[in-house]
């Protein structure tokens, strides 16, 4: 009979680690220490933790491990940019992509194996939903990379829906911004989603980390089209519930916009957004379609973006045109663990 799979003590929360210390029969004191080896000292192994005694070390080492995987794969761009493949603790696959540019050094991470919101021009969203990933698994995606010390801003934009595992999502936000974890400033993390309102509520209440909202076509027959979301969570429901929360100060909103030939990218999508985002303090970040195999859309020409973005700032809405990063490399979320499930 295998071995049970001994549970991971990384990307356990101050409060889980000090349940875990009481159930033990370890001091108070244990939780605080084991977050520092676990975040602050990124301990590999219970050996390390010097100040637990030997006892307290070997009844740890009865149910659990530091946890955390090597990645298993990684693609190489000619402008920088690297896409890490990693397995699942249930025997999937998942990817992050790390981006450098100028000062910034950023890494999107995956939250889910797989994704149900079903998105058609998603890769990702064709792999169907697996499962959840944990803390850990979304927090390793930071720690393992030869990049992670040195990393300026992580972004939940990788593989699935974060909203979707909220309970672990916030847990990992928790880790990686309070003073006991690795101390980020939440400015340095934003959270992407297609709007599940009643766990858009809570991330707003609960933390402080920008938002970026994809919205893709501010017209709602249209949005249903592609995005099933929208029949359940409408998008101007969900620009309704932003406008009860304050982006004026440190917290930033985005709405995300791949733009599609014939399908978004007209003068009545123009108006259509501005009309939509009217009053709210915001930004649109338009951006290049990533073909996939099979996809029945074709993006937006450069000339057509240009005067897109022109059209929406005359109106006053702040509109950048996102640099497309790693192209050559398939960099589209969901590209690289779809091949690798496919070969295993």
């Amino acid at each position: 009979m295998e071995e049970p799979l001994k549970l991971w003590l990384f990307g356990l929360t101050l409060a889980q680690l000090s349940d875990v210390a009481t159930e033990l029969g370890m001091p108070r004191y244990a939780a605080p220490q084991l977050a520092t080896w676990l975040y602050a000292r990124s301990a590999t192994s219970l050996e390390e933790m010097t100040n637990l005694s030997k006892r307290h070390r070997a009844a740890l080492a009865e149910r659990y491990q530091v946890g955390g995987f090597a990645f298993a794969g990684v693609q190489c761009s000619s402008d920088g940019t690297k896409k890490y493949l990693f397995p699942t603790l249930k025997g999937a696959y998942i990817e992050s992509a790390y981006i450098p540019d100028k000062d910034r050094a950023t890494l999107c991470v995956s939250s889910q194996s797989g994704c149900r919101m079903g998105c058609r021009f998603c890769m990702t969203a064709r792999q169907g939903f697996s499962h959840n990933l944990t803390s850990g698994e979304i927090l390793n995606q930071m720690r393992s990379i030869p990049e992670g010390a040195s990393l300026t801003n992580m972004v939940y934009m990788g593989m699935g829906e974060p909203l979707d595992n909220w309970t672990q999502v916030a847990h990992s936000l928790e880790i990686l911004t309070a003073p006991w974890g690795y101390g980020w400033s939440p400015t340095r993390i934003t959270l992407s989603t297609v709007g599940v309102i009643p766990f858009l509520e809570k991330f707003l209440s609960q933390s402080k980390v920008h938002l970026a909202v994809s919205l893709h076509n501010p017209v709602s027959e249209q949005r249903r089209e592609l995005m099933p979301v929208e029949n359940k969570y409408p998008i101007a429901e969900v620009v309704k519930t932003l406008r009860k929360y304050d982006f004026t100060h440190q917290r930033r909103v985005s709405f995300e916009y791949i733009m599609f030939r014939g399908w978004n990218d007209t003068p009545a999508h123009v108006q259509a957004l501005s009309r939509l985002l009217n009053g709210l303090k915001c930004r649109v970040n338009l951006i290049r379609f990533h073909a996939i195999p099979d996809a029945p859309l074709e993006g937006s020409d450069e000339a057509t973006m240009i005067r897109f973005r022109d059209d929406l700032t005359r109106k006053g809405i702040i509109t950048t045109i996102r640099a497309s990063r790693g192209e050559d490399i398939q960099a589209a979320c969901g590209l690289l663990s779809t091949l690798e499930q496919q070969k295993r």
